[in-house]
């Protein structure tokens, strides 16, 4: 993967702590193409024989960001946890160089605010969230998403747009692959799924199936 005119799928994650590295690995396995960067020489050498492309480099720097051709990035991933300021700054920089879509790993939340006020466009709390289940969320349009084992998940999504207008009648699992469970439609409770149910603009589902097909049915267009 060359640092410039990345493809689509190719995401940078910053920083190689515990959360950093499993997050780095499970997109691997996803099959995206990864560059994992951290300032740490050490860290570094430790997990380049397992990861695809890893790279040594002071995050918080714009300069830096663009030398690795972060800006061709659509979605980066800061798993810096030890520093509050390595992170905040690190997310500045990566905001200046126009990276539309920044995750951001908080510890707090009063740091989870700070890095929203800064340009973060989505905060996560590993402790409570593993880099399994994160990676399916960058990766996906999926709103939620929950692993069971042996294969199977359970995830929120939001209804892909050529399923609007259509009914619940039409979402057989033997068509799309999931099972529909649960709708929320504009302005209403979730409630459980109905045949008559007709999908709007804005209707979130609950659907289920093995991690392949959910993860599919989340990217319907």
């Amino acid at each position: 993967m060359s640092a410039r005119g990345t493809s689509d799928g190719a995401i940078a994650v910053i920083g190689l702590g515990r959360f950093g590295c499993h997050l780095a690995g499970a997109l691997t396995r996803l099959g995206h193409e990864v560059l994992a960067v951290d300032r740490d020489s050490d860290q570094v050498q430790r997990w380049a024989p397992y990861l695809e492309r890893v790279v040594q480099a002071d995050a918080t720097e714009e300069d830096a960001l663009r030398q690795l051709g972060l800006a061709d990035f659509r979605r980066v991933v800061v798993a810096i946890g030890v520093s509050l300021e390595a992170s905040v700054l690190t997310v500045v920089a990566l905001t200046e160089v126009g990276v539309p879509q920044i995750w951001a790993r908080a510890t707090s939340d009063k740091h989870a605010r700070i890095l929203a006020s800064v340009g973060a466009h989505h905060v996560i709390f590993p402790e409570a969230e593993t880099g399994e289940r994160v990676a399916h969320l960058i990766v996906s349009r999926m709103l939620d998403f929950i692993e069971f084992g042996d294969d199977f998940a359970i995830a929120k999504v939001p209804v892909p747009p050529s399923l609007v207008g259509r009914s619940l009648r039409d979402l057989t699992p033997e068509r799309y692959g999931v099972l529909v469970v649960g709708a929320k439609l504009p302005e209403e409770r979730f409630r459980y799924a109905t045949a008559d149910t007709v999908l709007s603009k804005g209707t979130v589902l609950i659907v289920e199936g093995t991690i392949a097909q959910v993860q599919q049915f989340a990217n319907l267009g």
